[in-house]
């Protein structure tokens, strides 16, 4: 889902222009792709009616030039656009319809997307015979009772469609993100053609997904799910760190002693740590799964310029929640596996590292939070339930890619 913040739209959304002549079958096609994106849709008519109703200062101008018998001029036209971009929060995107209509507005549309820190993502254009469009508006014509809309008025507004889309399909000609999509067959059929192109869309983007929870939250088994499912690298600074130290590597005098007594490892260690995980794993899957990092505000900032050189951000935040007395359980349980961890060894340990946890963490919590990037997942049933509610806002928020 994409938030606002500040005066800016989080760049995870999914936007889509749709393209199609009289009778293709747009109207059909732009209730599926709402539904399964949950997209805002965004009509020029509409936006302005709505400025017209709300009284704004442009909704007088504008009503002002249509009751004089005008045009409404792509200056007032721009700012209603923007407004309407910048007035909900509810959607992961928007569909178009009815803009951009001119050379013109294709590049407003482009100017907004810029500053508002997001892009088109797909423009499809439904392609069906000029033939089998009258025949559709035809049959709906009869059903409606529309007597008004014959074939002679049908054929116009045909002509008139050719007329404005093929400037407008030149200005995207080389955008590489134009699709053409047969519109011929069932509306399940036209929406599955499409849905593959998005499906390619979406499995093009980077992914980083940042893993919190208490000690014995399920973190681990959660993240391993996770990277197998959405080809993510796992960057565990647990792991690295124990790896340090079993590798007898330059910095293993320094972080054993820390490790023993389950305190942090100063940052400074751990971000060379963590900068050389990265680059060792430069172009391999889509992004990364981060498991104990960020632990303090400190590493949330440092987190963000890493993520930022590589081009890339934070996609959500998977806040694993499970009571005291549950985590003291199975860190106590763990204490007596292969598993266990050297702050597992007694429950004066385990309190503290909870106790930890809670003074140092909470507020990396409440940073992404105010972000709205936190997405809560009751942990306490077994790992398998857990997953299925993990995987699924996963999947949305990748969908929906900050």
């Amino acid at each position: 889902m994409f938030k606002i913040v500040g005066n800016f739209i989080a760049l995870i959304m999914l936007n889509i222009i749709l393209f199609g002549p009289p009778g293709a079958g747009k109207g059909t096609q732009s209730d599926l792709l709402m539904s399964r994106y949950s997209l805002n849709y965004l009509s020029t008519g509409d936006a302005l009616r709505k400025e017209i109703k709300n009284g704004t200062s442009l909704g007088l101008k504008a009503r002002s030039i249509i009751e004089s018998g005008g045009l409404v001029d792509d200056e007032i036209i721009v700012q209603i656009i923007g407004n309407a971009l910048t007035g909900s929060a509810t959607s992961d995107g928007w569909l178009f319809d009815g803009f951009p209509r001119t050379y013109v507005q294709a590049y407003m549309l482009d100017g907004l997307f810029t500053r508002l820190q997001t892009a088109l993502t797909r423009i499809f254009i439904l392609e069906v015979p000029d033939e089998q469009c009258v025949q559709r508006l035809l049959q709906r014509a009869h059903e409606q009772g529309r007597s008004d809309d014959n074939e002679v008025v049908i054929k116009r507004r045909l002509e008139e469609y050719h007329r404005k889309t093929l400037p407008l399909l030149e200005f995207y000609s080389d955008s590489g993100i134009l699709s053409k999509i047969d519109g011929m067959g069932s509306a399940d059929e036209v929406f599955e053609r499409i849905n593959l192109q998005l499906n390619e869309d979406l499995k093009k983007r980077k992914a980083n997904v940042i893993l919190f929870g208490y000690p014995g939250s399920g973190r681990a088994t959660q993240a391993a799910k996770l990277a197998a499912d959405f080809d993510l690298t796992i960057v565990s600074t647990g792991e690295l760190l124990q790896n340090e130290v079993k590798t007898s590597g330059s910095l293993a005098a320094e972080v054993a002693p820390l490790l023993e007594k389950g305190l942090l490892v100063p940052d400074e260690i751990v971000i060379r740590l963590i900068e050389k995980k990265l680059r060792q794993s430069q172009g391999q899957g889509r992004g990364f799964i981060f498991k104990g990092y960020p632990r303090t505000l400190v590493q949330a900032y440092i987190l963000d310029g890493l993520l930022r050189k590589q081009g890339s951000g934070v996609s959500c935040v998977i806040n694993l929640k499970v009571p005291v007395f549950e985590l003291i359980r199975r860190l106590d349980a763990r204490s007596r596996t292969h598993s266990s961890m050297p702050y597992d060894g007694s429950a004066a340990t385990i309190v503290a590292r909870l106790q930890e946890h809670e003074e140092r963490t909470e507020p990396v919590l409440e940073y992404y939070a105010s972000k709205g990037q936190v997405l809560n997942v009751d942990a306490k049933d077994n790992p398998e339930n857990v997953y299925s509610m993990v995987k699924v806002l996963v999947s949305k928020a990748i969908r929906s890619l900050r």
